[in-house]
Order: structure tokens, then C-alpha cells, then sequence
């Protein structure tokens, strides 16, 4: 693997515990095809390969992946294996568990004594002895339930030597605080983007006072989520990105990453020019007067 060319210093890193990342990570989920999971056709496996190292060349040091991010053909965890081992010594994956999908391509959604089957199997997937860092992803059906059970079924392969550190994925402000009580917490991985709820802000707000992590996803798809980024944007953002001369994705991700310094993104990409794009925009400044407006979008406009 060639060395890196452009360590992105203007973003900035931040701490993960004891391991500092770059605050534009890489996410894995678009590995695999042109959609995520079954959707869309397969990406080539050299072409997805290349991707992934020129990755790191770009200044990637945190990707984040999961077992469940596979197609019929394509599996991100293992494309990350044989794309980047032996591993950057300063590379750290992400990956996240609750959810799985059997081999059909159906979703399932584990028990707490389940966990360890999903955390050994990424464990394989990546050749790895000990994974760097684990979210407990919590399911839509959950969001306003407890998380106790399992995230200190976590907690326990954590001491066991299984994890390094811990996160939550996709919760409320309760919900990491209950999860806070139970084990050392160093990222929240949810949904945030321009128009983003009080609530959401509010729940960044309180990772920012606590030194935490806040790990922002479907930073460009917005509303899409899944499915990708609107067929069309805001003028207000096209305004924006016609005055840089960059693109509306390069504006949502400098927007979200000048919510704060613990503020990291991970987007995805199958496209070798939308990732040289994306760590770009680590050093796109907007204006005041331009994050007002933006910040000003409602969910409907963004």
C-alpha cells in the first residue's frame, strides 16, 4: 500500500478513548453495491479494494463497518480485510452489533447473550483478535426503551478482552446516560444532518460537554437515508455550494463537521472521485452568515 499523500490537518482528529482519529472517517456500507445490502448492482471487488486504500492514502484512519453490511457476492468486512492487512498500525475500525442478517438476507435482531456470536463473527470477518471499537445499534422499535441488558452484555466481552472500547449507535439522551452508567462510553453514532431536530442537537450538545465523540452518518443522504441523497437539494444549499465552487455534499459534511470539534463523519462512497471529494471538504470554511442559514433549514427543506 502506497503512504499517505494528504493527511487531512485541517479537520482535525479526535479521541476515541485512547485512539485518535481523523474526523472524516469512511463508511463501509456502499462497498458492497451500488445500494446497500441486496439493492443495486455489485461494486467490482478490485475497484472496491482500490477504494478502500486509497482511502487511507487520503488521511482515513477510522472506517466503520458491520458483519450485516453484505450483498449476495460482496461482504465490506472481508473487502476490508483483504484490501488493508496487514492494518495501518494507526487504522481504527469501527463496527456495530444488535442487528444481523442471516444468510438469506433477512433481518434479525439479537439477544443479549447473542452479542459475543455477533462480535466473534466480526472478529473473523476482519482477521482481527480484538475488535477497536463496538456500538450496540439500537433498533427504531427501542428508541424510547432501555438498552441496559445488552449493552452490559457488551460491557462483559469488553472486560473479557473481546473489545476495546464501547458506543451506542441511533439513541436519546436517555439512553446514553443509561448506557454511561453501566461502562465507559467514547462515541454516539446517530443520524445528523442539516435539519436536524432540537432533540438531535440537543443530544450533540451533551456529548460535546461530556468529551464524547458524536459520530454523525447520513450526513449527505439526509432524508434519504439508505437510499442516497435527494434527486435535488435546497437552493439555499445549492447557493452555498455555487459561491465555493464545490459540491452540496462537500456543504453538508463542512456544515456538520463546524456543529463542533467532537463532531466526526464517516461517509460512504463506492465513487474514487466522491471520496477525494469528501475528504476535501475538511477544508471548506463557511461563513457565519452561511451556517445560520443552512442551520435555519427546516427537516422538509434539508
Amino acid at each position: 500500500m502506497s503512504p499517505r499523500t494528504n493527511i487531512p490537518a485541517a479537520t482535525g482528529t479526535w479521541q476515541l478513548g485512547d485512539l485518535t482519529v481523523n474526523r472524516i472517517g469512511f463508511g463501509a456500507m456502499r462497498l458492497t453495491g451500488t445500494a446497500p445490502f441486496d439493492r443495486g448492482m455489485p461494486r467490482d471487488s478490485d475497484r472496491s479494494i482500490g477504494l478502500l486504500r486509497r482511502a487511507i492514502e487520503l488521511g482515513v484512519n477510522h472506517i466503520d463497518t458491520a458483519a450485516f453490511y453484505f450483498s449476495a457476492t460482496r461482504s465490506a468486512n472481508e473487502l476490508i480485510n483483504r484490501a488493508l492487512t496487514p492494518y495501518p498500525e494507526d487504522l481504527v475500525i469501527t463496527t456495530k452489533v444488535w442487528p444481523s442478517r442471516d444468510p438469506s438476507g433477512e433481518w434479525w435482531w439479537a439477544a443479549p447473550e447473542q452479542l459475543r456470536g455477533q462480535v466473534e463473527e466480526n472478529l473473523r470477518q476482519l482477521g482481527r483478535d480484538h475488535l477497536d471499537v463496538v456500538n450496540l445499534r439500537v433498533p427504531p422499535s427501542q428508541r424510547t426503551g432501555s438498552i441496559g441488558e445488552h449493552f452490559g452484555a457488551l460491557a462483559k466481552l469488553r472486560d473479557a478482552g473481546l473489545i476495546r472500547h464501547l458506543g451506542v449507535s441511533n439513541v436519546t439522551s436517555e439512553q446514553l446516560t443509561e448506557a454511561l452508567a453501566i461502562a465507559p462510553v467514547v462515541c454516539v453514532q446517530n443520524p445528523y444532518g442539516l435539519g436536524a431536530s432540537s432533540e438531535d442537537r440537543a443530544l450533540l450538545r451533551l456529548c460535546g460537554e461530556l468529551g464524547l465523540a458524536f459520530v454523525s452518518f447520513f450526513a449527505i443522504a439526509g432524508r434519504g437515508r439508505e437510499a442516497g441523497p435527494a434527486a435535488s437539494d435546497s437552493e439555499v444549499v445549492c447557493a452555498v455550494a455555487r459561491a465555493h465552487g464545490v459540491s452540496v455534499a462537500q456543504v453538508r459534511l463542512a456544515w456538520t463537521l463546524q456543529q463542533g470539534p467532537h463532531v466526526l463523519v464517516i461517509p460512504g462512497t463506492g465513487d474514487p472521485d466522491h471520496l477525494a471529494q469528501n475528504m476535501a471538504a475538511g477544508a471548506l470554511r463557511l461563513s457565519k452568515e452561511e451556517m445560520a442559514r443552512l442551520t435555519s433549514l427546516r427537516p422538509a427543506d434539508a
